[in-house]
């Protein structure tokens, strides 16, 4: 294989299993054999690297919940002074959270680790009150990223923030709940069509008496948990929640759905149905490894097909951590970072269900694109933001916007804001190398291939920073 279809190819495998790579790196990557490169991907992705950043808040918010001020009605005025304090700094805490999460994808080291956590993060979605909850979660997605998927399954189903997302804290002997069986087998393994009505019913009866304590540890309350004789997918017997997951492991069906998934994610919109089940093949037989799974689809053929490359709408993560990481862009004001999320329709720790966000063209409309196409100046110039404007209808065809694509609210946003951002020029102008042209440099920025209307408007002899403006903020940027 040449350099240069080396070049394509570890670019085209840093977008999708990271937020993009630096010329450097990708000029030295494009020397070693593909495979060695997938290979120290992953190795570089397995050592956890937890978020810690709600301890102290969490033991403090333990004196409320011990102190009965949560449950309590008859407050004294210092009573409600302290909690309204704690609710406000509990508030304080989620946003601090939130810009945590997007700030380590945007510093990591371990890009496929954090891709991955991002992956599960939408996968397992789910919203919580409790900063100490959410964080939890995120790291126990983190940790497991690219292990094993039982055991991502089975700590995801035991955290606090699901077992009180899905209601299972409600779910006991007698009076069991349904929703968190329910959406267990719908959205986090079987896919919809795969079980029965009565697999839910029996299945809720198992996981009676999974619950949390006042800790935020899990529980199994014995007394709570239904002990009778449950017929689940034609097995019979006295089963526990455990029981019910690795039935529904033996399922091939479970690794189709996940292997559908991350092909969604990382591959194409439009699932190729024989790629998918090579992938899922390959799942099942390594018994729910994670990271062969992903080594299977970096390492083939298909991956790297002309269909597959430049194809897919970067999400709004994808695109504000590639930007950020491209151009070593460090925010004096985090808190812009939220107001983007909520602008572009992806708030991390706060998805629209429990489905998640359905992605693709739903990413973007009109109103989005605009801004979307506005920001890097805005980012890269220390730009205002100004969300009014509508995109041009041209524009909109080259990521080919649905028709019947929803406009985006950005009720909760005010009119104007300053991103306030450093970018180090300096640094990003050393990673590339000494007389590369704006149109080098154009097809670097750039996953899909090479129109005549960009060749023709880059050709002019601009500098590379302004080159590099100009590219981030075209439509074709948005696609990875």
């Amino acid at each position: 294989m040449s350099t240069k279809d080396n070049f394509l190819k570890v670019k085209h495998l840093y977008n999708r299993a990271g937020f993009g790579i630096s010329y450097t790196d990708l000029q030295k990557l494009s020397r070693k054999n593909l495979d060695k490169v997938v290979d120290n991907l992953l190795k570089n992705s397995q050592k956890d690297d937890p978020i810690n950043l709600v301890n102290d808040f969490e033991s403090r918010r333990q004196l409320l919940v011990q102190a009965g001020l949560y449950a309590k009605k008859d407050l004294t005025d210092d009573e409600k002074k302290m909690r309204q304090q704690i609710i406000s700094e509990q508030n304080e805490v989620s946003r601090d959270l939130n810009i945590a999460f997007i700030t380590k994808m945007i510093n990591t080291d371990a890009p496929l680790r954090e891709k991955m956590t991002l992956f599960w993060h939408g996968h397992f979605a789910c919203r919580s009150n409790n900063p100490f909850f959410a964080q939890q979660l995120n790291n126990i997605q983190r940790k497991n990223a690219l292990g094993s998927f039982k055991t991502l399954l089975v700590e995801v189903s035991k955290s606090p923030a699901m077992l009180q997302y899905l209601n299972n804290q409600q779910n006991r002997k007698g009076k069991p709940n349904e929703n968190f069986a329910r959406e267990l087998m719908e959205l986090f393994t079987l896919g919809r069509g795969n079980y029965s009505e009565q697999d839910i019913k029996e299945s809720a009866r198992s996981f009676t008496g999974w619950m949390y304590d006042k800790d935020g540890s899990f529980i199994f309350r014995e007394n709570l948990h239904d002990t009778g004789t449950k017929s689940f997918f034609g097995k019979i017997g006295n089963f526990e929640g455990e029981n019910i997951i690795d039935i529904i492991l033996e399922k091939p069906e479970t690794a189709q759905f996940i292997a559908w998934k991350v092909y969604k994610f990382f591959v194409n919109d439009n699932p190729n149905e024989a790629h998918v089940k090579e992938l899922a093949t390959h799942f099942y037989n390594s018994k729910y490894d994670i990271a062969s799974m992903m080594k299977k689809m970096f390492t083939s053929d298909w991956f790297y097909s002309p269909e597959n490359v430049g194809t897919k709408i970067k999400s709004p993560t994808e695109f504000l951590v590639g930007l950020s990481r491209e151009f070593y862009v460090t925010y004096n004001k985090p808190q812009v970072l939220i107001q983007l999320q909520s602008s572009l329709g992806q708030y991390l720790f706060n998805p629209p269900n429990v489905a998640g966000w359905p992605g693709g063209q739903s990413w973007i409309d009109s109103s989005s694109l605009m801004l979307r196409m506005r920001i890097p100046s805005l980012v890269l110039n220390d730009g205002e933001i100004d969300f009014s404007g509508k995109a041009d209808p041209e524009d909109e065809a080259v990521i080919a916007l649905s028709r019947t694509a929803t406009t985006k609210a950005n009720a909760n946003m005010k009119p104007k804001s300053y991103v306030n951002a450093s970018v180090d020029w300096p640094k990003f102008l050393n990673t590339l190398p000494k007389g590369l042209t704006p149109l080098a440099l154009t097809q670097f920025l750039l996953q899909p291939k090479l129109n005549d209307k960009i060749t023709t408007m880059v050709s002019d002899n601009k500098g590379l920073r302004s080159t590099a403006v100009e590219i981030t903020s075209m439509p074709e940027y948005q696609l990875c």
